[in-house]
Parts: C-alpha cells; structure tokens; sequence
C-alpha cells in the first residue's frame, strides 16, 4: 500500500478558491452616491463661478463716485410698490470739506476700530455676538464701516448667508483696493441720514440748515447718534434712548484720551489743506454724472 504523504496536494476532484467580491447593491449605491454629489456640485460651483465674475469692480472707485447705489434703489423700489416716490436729496462733498466733528463722531460710534482693522473688527464681532447671546435675539451688530459701506453700495437687505459671503468678498476687496480715507469718503457721502436723505451734505442741511463742514460738535454726534435708524428719527427727536447715545458719542469725541481709539487718519507730510486726489469732481460736474443738490441747500 502506498503512503500519502501529509503534504501532498489534494486529491479531491475539485479545488475551491474563495474571493472576496463586493455585493452588488454596495458598489452601486457607491455610484449613485458619487453621482449625487457630482450632480449637486456642479450646479453650485457653476452658481459660484458665475457669482464671483458678477463681483463688482470696486477698484473704479478710486478715482470714480457712484451715481447711485443698491440702498437708493431699493428706498425707491419700496416707494414705488406703495405708489408713492421719494425725492432724493444728495450731494457729494470731498472729506475734506466734511466737519472733523462728524468724522470723528462717525468712527466713534459706528466702528472705533476703522483706522486700525482691515475690513473686519474681530473683537466687535465676538462682542456683538456674545451681547446678543445674553439678550436672546439679534439687537446688536458687528460690521464695520467698510462692510456697512459693501452693503450700502451693492448688495440688498435680504439675511442669508450667500449675502452675508459677498458682503465680505467685497469688503475684502474694498480694503485691498481703495486707502481708508476714500472708503470714509464714500462711506460718508452714501450713508444714509433720513427719508430720502443720502450723505453728510444732505443731512447737515436737512437737519440743522446748515454745510456739513460747519458742523458743531454736538450736531455731528446728533447725525452719529441716527446712523442705525435714519428714518426713524426723521425729523430728529431727541427721545430718552437717542439722547444717552449723543452723549457717549459726544463724551468720546470732546474728552479724548490715550486710551481713546484712533478716530482720525495718521496725519500726513503733505498739506492737510489740499483736496484729496480722490474727492469728487467739481459741483458743476457732480451735476453732470447725476449727483443731485439738495433742495434744502438753496
């Protein structure tokens, strides 16, 4: 008899080879997986790319002022769904014949910070969030001038966080191409002061008859005081809540200190005096590009 090695191969008529195969249903559900995500990604980044060629060219406002803005429009928008029109009262001034009063009355109030941030106030933001955790509901904000400028000129109020996304590209891109005294420029001439109201010019003349340079201490801390709600307090009342704010404005601008933040640009080596390169073009010239003088002035 023959001895069968231990070792030797199987003589069974068949030999199994066992592989590991990925179940059906696993690989396809992997390709529809991967199909949907190529579906939803597509759309998106098509959304997205045409989004960011439509970005405006914010580096024309160097040397150009708009003829109107996102905010003018929609004020005459919503005037016109309630079948009236609002006349718009707006004339461009350079900073330099804005009160340094208002300006310093401006940065104290809106965003103590402008001088100093580039574009964003961190700590304002964390602030702001942490007072409206406390309060339970959204009463205070975080942006900065150059933001609040980003939305005044281009975007529209509708709260979403695809706006809230283009707010700060263009806030971005505001800082990156223009120097802070022209964003204060532009901020100062389209912000808006009450119904129908646009810019520093306007508002001195509406509210207090008078130049925007010719301003008073105490009048620039009452059209600081209105900036979060213009038309509200159009014709000014100086209720109780209104009041207090004027005087922490004024407080801050009239008793400054080393601990007081920077409310105006670092002085240069040339004149204080002459026109900045940036202003707006002559008054006979506003007139032309569309700027429109305001009746209260005449």
């Amino acid at each position: 008899m023959a001895l069968i090695s231990p070792l030797a191969p199987s003589l069974s008529p068949r030999t199994f080879h066992t592989h590991r195969t990925m179940p059906k249903s696993t690989a396809q559900s992997r390709r529809v997986k991967a199909l949907l995500i190529i579906g939803l990604c597509l759309p998106v980044g098509t959304v997205l790319f045409l989004w960011l060629l439509l970005m405006p060219d914010v580096s024309a406002l160097r040397t150009t002022n708009p003829t109107t803005t996102a905010l003018m429009e929609a004020r005459q928008a919503q005037a016109t769904a309630q079948g009236h029109t609002i006349e718009r009262h707006w004339t461009w001034v350079p900073l330099s014949r804005i009160s340094p009063h208002l300006r310093q009355a401006v940065v104290a109030a809106e965003d103590a910070a402008f001088f100093t941030h580039e574009g964003f106030d961190w700590e304002g933001i964390k602030d702001a969030a942490l007072y409206n955790l406390e309060a339970g509901k959204l009463k205070r904000g975080g942006s900065t001038i150059t933001q609040q400028l980003a939305k005044n000129l281009y975007l529209s109020s509708e709260r979403s966080l695809l706006r809230k996304a283009r707010e700060a590209l263009i806030t971005r891109s505001l800082e990156h191409h223009l120097t802070k005294e022209r964003i204060f420029e532009l901020y100062l001439n389209v912000a808006e002061w009450g119904q129908g109201i646009y810019g520093a010019e306007a508002a001195a003349r509406h509210h207090f008859k008078k130049s925007s340079r010719d301003l008073s201490a105490d009048e620039a801390a009452w059209l600081a005081a209105i900036l979060p709600s213009p038309r509200r307090y159009d014709p000014l009342r100086k209720t109780t809540a209104l009041t207090r704010r004027h005087d922490r404005i004024l407080k801050r601008i009239t008793r400054g200190s080393h601990q007081s933040p920077q409310l105006e640009p670092e002085p240069k080596s040339e004149s204080e005096s002459e026109p900045d390169q940036h202003s707006a073009e002559p008054p006979d010239q506003e007139q032309a590009e569309g700027y429109n003088e305001s009746p209260t002035s005449r």
